[in-house]
């Protein structure tokens, strides 16, 4: 018998070639096995032991004899299972996500809504600032994502509204626009509860601008509130929600403004909106004056004290103000801010129906027919107006008068509003907002609320408070409780659009 050929055992190949059971070269940095492959080796990469779990071995662990080990105390490796000849992969494969039918369509629909916001939503949110169009798109998902779950909901909500003017009919768009905004106004309130700080100012100013334009929206989607009068049988509905929100942003800016003031995301938000220049002097002939003819005989007649005799007609003078600023630039988005800046006291004069504060709010909402292209707006000047007219008798010698401007805008069917209907010099406008970015920017007017806010926080209690952060929580449980009445009404009735 011939001479067995010697050879030369390895037994201190690489890792991968002893689980595949062939003989290493023990060649460094890489043995030949591995560079023949095109592999990666352990004796290059000596991390690599870590991915070759025991589960991969072939059978159980075998111990690894040290080269003055003989052969009679070496231990010998196990019988190899039939899968040992196939290779095994480098990397074990990832168990698949226990994904169930309800999370991949909630997952897709959240996905749906991001995309649907960034690419479409977010250039509604700015009527007439690129600024702030990129801010909404850009910064203020990045801020949602880092922990502000309520701004990020806020995001889905407001997308899902927008997605429904389009398809009101949509069941799953429906569901998600009510739960994404419910779970918004629970985790806003509770932050507020417990606080505005440095850390959360910008995601709740964020979030409560949100949860007003989710407010205004959401109008078009109540059924009893659709604007056709022959369609309504319990009678127009104030929007007084529009109030409560918009009050809502103005609380949170003011008591928040010691943050808020230096902030690279808010201030270019609010600087978008033109500079607030009222004439409160009542001596100029305005176009919105004959709102307050007879407002002292009115007072007299339904105010007992002096301090509520003064709280009623600085309301009047001041929501007037505002209407006749907001007349001359509409088109910048300047009748938004009516909601945000008139007093308690005037939305207090519209729960009572006074009829010279349902007048001037008559006026209001024909001013948004310059806006009647923004998804959020649209139609509201229709809507709105002849809701509010529908609450007075065509026989009110008093009051009639003061709604034909109003009825003439809001039914008006051109594309624009020639200026002597509309009653402004259209070539004026841009006029008009140098003259007033002059005297200051809408911070200068945020500026003095936030010094009032923290004069009234000094104040005894009894002293009534515009800016009161409790008088908006208590308003975002009634919206809450609005909110769950919608749900119920749409679960009864398609969703209808103007």
């Amino acid at each position: 018998m011939p001479p067995r050929r010697s050879h030369k055992k390895s037994r201190a190949g690489c890792r991968r070639c002893k689980v595949r059971k062939i003989k290493c070269d023990e060649v460094h940095p890489r043995c030949g096995n591995c560079s023949k492959h095109g592999v990666p080796c352990d004796f290059e990469h000596p991390h690599i032991n870590d991915t070759f779990s025991p589960g991969e071995t072939s059978g159980p662990a075998t111990t690894i004899s040290s080269p003055c080990d003989s052969p009679s105390t070496s231990t010998l490796p196990p019988t190899p299972s039939p899968a040992a000849s196939t290779p095994l992969p480098l990397y074990r494969n990832p168990e698949p996500l226990p994904l169930t039918a309800s999370s991949k369509s909630s997952r897709m629909m959240e996905l749906k809504l991001l995309h649907h916001y960034t690419t479409i939503t977010c250039e509604t949110l700015a009527i007439s600032s690129p600024v702030s169009e990129k801010i909404w798109r850009d910064t203020v998902p990045n801020l949602a994502f880092t922990g502000a779950n309520f701004l990020a909901d806020a995001l889905l909500a407001v997308s899902a509204l927008h997605l429904r003017s389009h398809t009101p009919q949509d069941q799953d768009l429906i569901r998600a626009s009510h739960s994404y905004m419910a779970s918004t106004l629970s985790e806003y309130g509770a932050s507020l509860s417990k606080g505005i700080n440095e850390s959360n100012a910008e995601a709740l100013f964020l979030t409560s601008a949100l949860i007003a334009f989710q407010s205004t929206a959401s109008r078009i989607f109540t059924r009893d509130d659709s604007g056709d009068l022959k369609e309504r049988s319990d009678g127009y509905v104030l929007p007084l929600s529009w109030f409560h929100s918009f009050q809502g942003v103005k609380a949170v800016v003011a008591s928040s403004w010691q943050w808020l003031r230096n902030s690279g995301i808010v201030v270019p938000i609010i600087e978008s909106q033109p500079a607030l220049n009222l004439d409160l002097s009542g001596q100029n002939a305005t176009f919105f004056g004959h709102l307050l003819t007879s407002v002292e005989e009115e007072i007299v007649n339904y105010d007992d004290d002096p301090a509520s005799q003064l709280l009623t007609r600085q309301a009047y003078q001041h929501a007037v103000a505002v209407l006749d600023w907001a007349h001359k630039i509409p088109h910048t988005g300047a009748p938004l801010v009516f909601l945000a800046t008139v007093s308690r006291r005037f939305v207090e004069l519209l729960e009572a129906r006074r009829p010279r504060a349902l007048a001037i709010l008559a006026s209001y909402f024909s001013l948004l027919k310059c806006l009647d292209s923004v998804w959020w707006l649209r139609g509201v000047a229709r809507r709105e107006v002849m809701g509010i007219v529908s609450l007075f008798d065509p026989d009110d010698a008093e009051w009639w008068p003061s709604l034909q401007w109003p009825l003439r805008i809001a039914l008006y069917e051109g594309e624009a509003i020639p200026s002597d209907i509309w009653g402004a010099d259209w070539a004026a406008e841009k006029a008009l907002l140098d003259q007033a970015s002059q005297t200051g920017g809408f911070v200068s007017h945020i500026e003095l609320l936030s010094q009032m806010f923290s004069a009234m926080q000094n104040m005894p209690s009894n002293v009534p408070d515009a800016l009161d952060p409790v008088a908006h929580q208590n308003a975002l449980a009634r919206t809450r409780a609005f909110r769950q009445h919608m749900i119920l009404q749409d679960s009864l009735h398609a969703p209808q659009v103007d």
